[in-house]
């Protein structure tokens, strides 16, 4: 090996919350530096989940990432010259990270007037198992069950 390993980055849990899981997803909402906008946009689409679904926010939210996140992916691999689409299982921090990428991506390309109302939107939807995000992640389970055939060029 001759690069030594990047360190992992301690956290600080979110203020309101005390919630790892909710200070990832506020830093991957953040633009430009700007962590209070960011926080504001959160906490407003908690209070609308709050008042649509009458039911805790947080546990909403985290059902939402449940439902999102992928068990197996497609990774390209170079065999003799050709390039095979080996379905891999996927490790739980990237689980995470691509959940939240996905109902981020998402929640910007919604019609809603605020982004906090196009972020509770698409939690709400995530976690009643529809919307854009829950449709990438059956998609790449899709792709990965066709290249099935190539699972054993994994190594």
């Amino acid at each position: 090996m001759r690069k030594k390993r990047a360190n992992k980055v301690k956290l600080e849990l979110d203020p309101k919350y005390n919630d790892l899981l909710v200070t990832k997803f506020i830093n991957n909402l953040m633009w430009k530096g700007k962590k209070n906008l960011a926080r504001r946009i959160f906490y407003e689409a908690m209070d609308i989940i709050a008042s649509r679904t009458k039911t805790d926010p947080i546990e909403v939210f985290k059902k939402a990432l449940n439902n999102v996140c992928p068990v197996i992916e497609v990774r390209a691999r170079r065999v003799g010259g050709a390039t095979y689409q080996v379905p891999t299982e996927v490790r739980p921090e990237r689980k995470m990270a691509l959940g939240i990428r996905w109902v981020l991506t998402f929640a910007r390309q919604r019609s809603d007037k605020s982004m906090a109302a196009r972020l509770a939107s698409e939690l709400i939807a995530a976690s009643n198992g529809e919307g854009n995000a829950i449709k990438k992640k059956e998609d790449t389970h899709r792709m990965a069950e066709a290249n099935r055939a190539f699972a054993h060029y994994k190594w």
